[in-house]
This record gives C-alpha cells, sequence and structure tokens, in this order.
C-alpha cells in the first residue's frame, strides 16, 4: 500500500472510532444532538471506504474474529432505538423480498446503524489489539464487509435519519 494510503488508513481508523464512540454514548445525548452527529460521520464512512480501494487481494472469509458479541450489539441497537423511538422503523424499498412482496417491507435505523457499528468496531479493534501491525489486513477484511453488506445498510440508514432530522419521517 502506498504511504499516503497508509496515512489515509489512519484517518479512517479515527472516523470509524468516532463513529463507535458515538454509537456507544447514546445514553448520553438527545435524538436531535446524536441524529446531527450520526449523520455527520456516515457520508465521510461512505466517501472513505468508497474511495480507497486496496490494490491488494481481500483476505479469506473469517479471517479475523469478531468483538462484537451479542450483548454489545443489542446494547447499541436498543440503546440507540430507545433515543429514535417510534421513528426507528422505515420502509425498506431495497429489500431483496421485496420484489415479492404484497406488503411493504421495512428497517430500523437502529438495526442499519448496529450492523454498520459490528464491522467498524472489529476494523479498530484489530488495529488496536495489534498495535497498527494489522491495520492493512483488518482494512481489508471491513473493506470487503463495506462492498458485500454494510455499504447499502449505511445508504438505506442516511436516507431515513434525513427524513428523521427534516420531519418526513
Amino acid at each position: 500500500m502506498k504511504t499516503e494510503d497508509k496515512a489515509r488508513l489512519y484517518d479512517i481508523v479515527a472516523l470509524c472510532n468516532s463513529y463507535c464512540e458515538l454509537c456507544q454514548a447514546w445514553a448520553d445525548m438527545e435524538k436531535d444532538e446524536f441524529i446531527d452527529r450520526i449523520l455527520s460521520l456516515l457520508p465521510k464512512i461512505y466517501w472513505n471506504f468508497f474511495d480507497l480501494v486496496p490494490e491488494t487481494i481481500p483476505l479469506e472469509d473469517d479471517y479475523f474474529s469478531t468483538y462484537v458479541d451479542e450483548d454489545l450489539y443489542e446494547f447499541i441497537q436498543k440503546g440507540i432505538a430507545s433515543i429514535i423511538g417510534a421513528q426507528d422503523t422505515y420502509l425498506d424499498t431495497f429489500h431483496e423480498d421485496m420484489k415479492y412482496s404484497e406488503t411493504p417491507i421495512t428497517a430500523s435505523v437502529s438495526e442499519g446503524l448496529a450492523d454498520i457499528f459490528q464491522p467498524l468496531f472489529d476494523f479498530i479493534s484489530i488495529v488496536r489489539d495489534s498495535d497498527g501491525d494489522r491495520l492493512e489486513d483488518a482494512y481489508l477484511d471491513c473493506r470487503e464487509k463495506f462492498e458485500s453488506y454494510w455499504s447499502q445498510n449505511l445508504c438505506n440508514v442516511m436516507k431515513a435519519l434525513n427524513d428523521i432530522k427534516f420531519g418526513r419521517l
């Protein structure tokens, strides 16, 4: 990886850390503050994972174990749901089953944010626990997961949060 890309990776780690800290600090915030702060981070996260394309071969699946257990995931998901309240549910027009369904498919903002939290928390934890030695490998793993699923979650959740922010949901 190029030197300037490696420097960007450290910035991405800091950005991901900010996201994870925000998701864990839900109890210390009011709804509007949480939404404003999360909306300021999500586009930056998307752009950084979209823009920095690795030159190396992606890792095999399950190369790293997860740092997010069921209790932590539920703490994040249920905590965010408690802040967002009734606006946590939105219509998911991109859901795979939507094309076959006669009834609307709903999704949850809090579940989407928790689904983004998991790979980002794993990423920063791998970097932290390896003292930065596994930075590139951890990024490749997280980038692969970005392409396969959490980028779509991010886009869907951002639209729902935007609608909450501006009173359309």
